[in-house]
């Protein structure tokens, strides 16, 4: 169990219920308000909107613990349905100002956003398929051999351009790029060498740092150190920071996992100027419409996710079946919340619904830019 994880989910469903209106049972009502001291005639003060009985038992504070952080009221059961299935509505009449029956759709994504990683801490991780290391050892001779043939035809090719002469126009341009490909073929040739060399060390004295031979883990520690040796990783820019940082597989892992868990609310940002630009022609509708529509989409693809995860779990071997299933779903959900929330035809939601799911991939392009460079840059 990730107990950050629990923890994020308490935090998410109190910050949740903090930007929703008090709502559920106030009590007997007294006469006057024990906060403002105003005359009160009914269960909440019309002055300040505190409930007028005070509740002071244990039990009661175990309530408002189990409401805030599970966020259970009536609502909920409003709004989960046409999420689901009439999202266009429910994203209308959030819009519109009929809100008091529904959940917020921002309380709603920040507490659907911590479940999901709470609920993803527990499932499994697949185990990664590993080569054998001999099989590795002789992979690496056979490709070594390959850049050693590469390394005499490129010396062929340096002295075909040299036999030519001086006299030929072509001939410095040959022998120039000749040169480059027998200059990148050597280099290709040290590069197989030390990863032979490697390979071999390990089936006898196994690895320096730990890693077993073979795991993910060893062989993202590999890519990271030819890389570095490459030349990638020299100096101090950003390349070279996230090899460092892959030189430790599993603490890049953890690190991009805490980096996503705390800045998974820049999807919202990154991704309400796209659905703008598909409205620019349009007027009636501000930024803040197309914030609940995207905050209500991120919410249900959300809980999507963990549906996937959760049946591909539980159900080995159906993964690509569930992931073929979700992959028809997110198009027409996506379909049916453009066309109601902003009352659409059919041609313009269909064109609007093939441009959002360019523009997502975009967005979440920039998203991984943005998590790599928060987890592994610094």
């Amino acid at each position: 169990m990730d107990l950050e994880a629990a923890g994020g989910v308490v935090t998410g469903g109190l910050i949740a219920s903090a930007v929703e209106k008090p709502t559920g049972e106030a009590g007997e009502h007294h006469g006057v308000c024990s906060d403002c001291e105003a005359p009160v005639s009914g269960r909440f003060c019309s002055n300040c909107g505190q409930p007028t009985h005070v509740h002071r038992s244990l039990l009661h504070l175990g309530e408002e613990l189990l409401h805030g952080v599970m966020h259970f009221d009536a609502r909920i059961w409003r709004t989960l349905p046409l999420l689901f299935i009439n999202p266009g509505r429910l994203t209308r009449e959030w819009v519109q100002g009929r809100r008091t029956r529904y959940v917020s759709p921002l309380a709603m994504f920040l507490f659907t956003l911590f479940v999901m990683f709470f609920a993803l801490s527990f499932m499994p991780h697949p185990e990664a398929v590993t080569t054998p290391l001999p099989e590795r050892i002789a992979e690496q001779r056979a490709d070594l051999a390959q850049a050693e043939q590469a390394v005499v035809t490129a010396r062929s090719e340096m002295t075909a351009a040299e036999v030519i002469g001086p006299e030929s126009a072509t001939s410095g341009a040959r022998q120039g790029m000749a040169a480059g490909v027998l200059a990148a073929a050597e280099g290709a040739v040290i590069g197989q060498r030390e990863r032979l060399s490697r390979l071999e060390h390990e089936q006898i004295d196994g690895r320096k740092d730990g890693l077993t031979p073979g795991s993910w883990q060893a062989q993202v520690a590999d890519i990271a150190k030819d890389a570095t040796n490459d030349g990638q990783g020299q100096g101090h820019g950003l390349t070279a920071t996230v090899l460092k940082k892959l030189k430790n597989p599993d603490l890049a892992v953890y690190k991009l996992q805490q980096t996503m868990y705390k800045f998974a609310f820049l999807l919202v940002p990154l991704s309400i100027p796209f659905v703008a630009l598909m409205f620019l022609w349009k007027r009636g509708f501000t930024l803040y419409d197309h914030g609940v529509f995207v905050l209500y989409s991120l919410t249900f693809m959300s809980m999507l996710l963990m549906a996937v995860v959760v049946a591909a779990t539980m159900f080995r071997g159906a993964g690509g079946a569930v992931m073929g299933a979700a992959s028809f779903i997110v198009p027409i959900h996506m379909f049916a919340q453009l066309k109601g929330a902003y009352s659409l035809s059919i041609f313009s939601a269909l064109w609007r619904t093939f441009a959002l799911l360019i523009f997502c991939t975009f967005a979440a392009s920039l998203f991984i830019i943005a998590i790599v460079y928060l987890g592994l840059g610094h």
